[in-house]
């Protein structure tokens, strides 16, 4: 009986990663979608209004304290986040979707090499493996030396290394906060980054030619009506009903087995980016999901004696 529990929570876990992942796909099409007319800081002020009070009220149904055993590391690990996020979506404005889903997918790879030098973790040789099959997945997607390569491909290589920092310190330093405890203290550092970013550019007055090189970072407020609204609502719903999936799954089945799911997000941001913005990722492209994919898994899979 304990094993087909024990298998049953591993389907769960695995439907409820596929449905997560393709909820946050659909999250980051509606984001890039919304680049051209609203500003990144009204976004992460907006989003989190409605995050917030939804994080609280699940908090509240499910009796949970939301008080924080570590303040200064999750703090710390809303920090990378944010700073993922930012980079993110600033790419959006220059990157197809798929591309920097991929890009910032490299994620694991990261991860693998900033535990073994900060928290002296052993990295095998299948690892090391996965590792190099990573960075010629990486390099088959920015195209080097092309006319197909921008420097813009930095930003989602950056949010994957933001990324791996949050994770490390989750792994770390937050193994006794509760997932809902440490959302609301995300989208918390969403909503005052957000209300900072708006002030601030609000009186250092840019000039209007800079104001328009980067209008989705340094943009003026944009007037938002009821169908703006409606979409923070929704990302904002999206948002908290990612971040709660991801950790649900991750707390009732084997990591190794969610992360290989957890791929499927490269899937989904292509399949959104064609239907929203016509995008079909090249073969280059495509090759590179593959490979990034394949080391994601060698990189996850549980270490043996003969690695």
């Amino acid at each position: 009986m304990a094993g087909r529990a024990e298998t049953d929570q591993t389907v769960l876990g695995i439907a409820i990663i596929l449905a997560s992942v393709l909820t946050m796909a659909f999250a980051d099409a509606l984001v890039k979608l919304i680049s051209t007319n609203l500003t990144i800081w009204q976004l992460f002020f907006a989003r989190a209004l409605f995050a917030i009070p939804i994080l609280l009220v699940l908090a509240s149904a499910r009796n949970v304290s939301v008080n924080l055993h570590a303040p200064r590391w999750a703090l710390t690990r809303s920090l990378c986040l944010l700073l993922c996020w930012l980079a993110l979506y600033s790419s959006f404005t220059v990157l197809t979707l798929s591309v920097a889903a991929v890009a910032v997918y490299v994620n694991p790879i990261i991860t693998t090499l900033l535990t073994a030098a900060l928290i002296g973790e052993r990295v095998t040789v299948r690892q090391w493996g996965g590792v190099l099959l990573g960075f010629l997945g990486v390099i088959a997607i920015i195209k080097p030396g092309t006319e197909g390569f921008s420097w813009f491909i930095i930003l989602p290589l950056l949010a994957a290394a933001f990324y791996s920092f949050a994770m490390i310190i989750t792994r770390s330093k937050c193994q006794n906060e509760t997932p809902l405890t440490l959302a609301l203290t995300l989208q918390g550092l969403f909503l005052v980054a957000g209300a900072v970013g708006i002030a601030v550019l609000s009186l250092i007055g840019l000039s209007t030619e800079t104001k328009m090189a980067f209008p989705f970072l340094l943009g003026d407020w944009a007037s938002m009506g009821l169908r703006e609204w409606g979409l923070m609502a929704l990302l904002g719903a999206l948002s908290a009903a990612y971040f709660m999936g991801v950790a649900r799954a991750y707390q009732i089945a084997p990591p190794q087995i969610i992360g290989t799911f957890d791929y499927a997000y490269l899937v989904s941001a292509a399949l959104w980016g064609y239907l929203f913005f016509s995008e079909a990722p090249d073969a280059a492209t495509i090759g590179g999901m593959i490979f990034i994919t394949m080391a994601g898994i060698l990189v996850a899979a549980p270490s043996s004696k003969k690695d």
